[in-house]
């Protein structure tokens, strides 16, 4: 199947990959992956061959009701974790703690929190990683350009305003499918 997640990817598409391409399944067991900008539902599938060249198996987290009969395996099969998103949970602690338990866990966000265009990202992302002690590394969905650029990892320091500084630097210029959501 990667031959022909490569095959959509490259030939079909017409998109490449820069920046950190030894980024693999081998490199790094647990880091949180930013994805940005997320504009539009074909983020979805250029994350998936983006996943399936570079055999870097990903995750997300989701409500445990997601995670029942009948899809509940589907979901765990496709990288899933059930979060309880009970009201007074600590959701940080609680994802952080699913690095702490799992040998291997990737987790994959939009910082935007939507597909629409926003002032600010959310930050959950950021202190997740901060108390999982885990890098971030960030991707671009570039559309412009049919570009996605892996970043080396980068590890949150406590300097906040500097570390959201960095990684939005790192965005800068990039182009989503949705111009007005860029």
């Amino acid at each position: 199947m990667r031959w022909l997640a490569k095959f959509i990817y490259f030939k079909l598409l017409g998109w490449k990959i820069t920046g950190n391409t030894n980024f693999s399944s081998n490199v790094l067991k647990k880091v949180v992956i930013i994805a940005v900008p997320h504009t539009s539902w074909h983020d979805f599938y250029i994350g998936l061959l983006l996943r399936k060249i570079t055999g870097v198996k990903t995750n997300f987290v989701g409500k445990k009701e997601l995670f029942k009969w009948p899809f509940g395996y589907y979901f765990r099969w496709v990288g899933g974790a059930p979060l309880d998103r009970t009201s007074g949970q600590n959701k940080v602690q609680a994802i952080a703690k699913l690095f702490e338990d799992k040998d291997e866990f990737r987790l994959t966000l939009a910082p935007e929190g939507t597909r629409k265009k926003v002032k600010e990202w959310k930050t959950g992302f950021y202190y997740i990683a901060k108390e999982a002690n885990v890098p971030i590394i960030m991707f671009t969905l570039d559309f412009k350009n049919k570009t996605n650029t892996i970043s080396e990892p980068f590890y949150p320091t406590n300097d906040f305003e500097a570390d959201f500084k960095f990684m939005k630097a790192f965005f800068k210029g990039v182009i989503g499918k949705k111009l007005e959501y860029s």
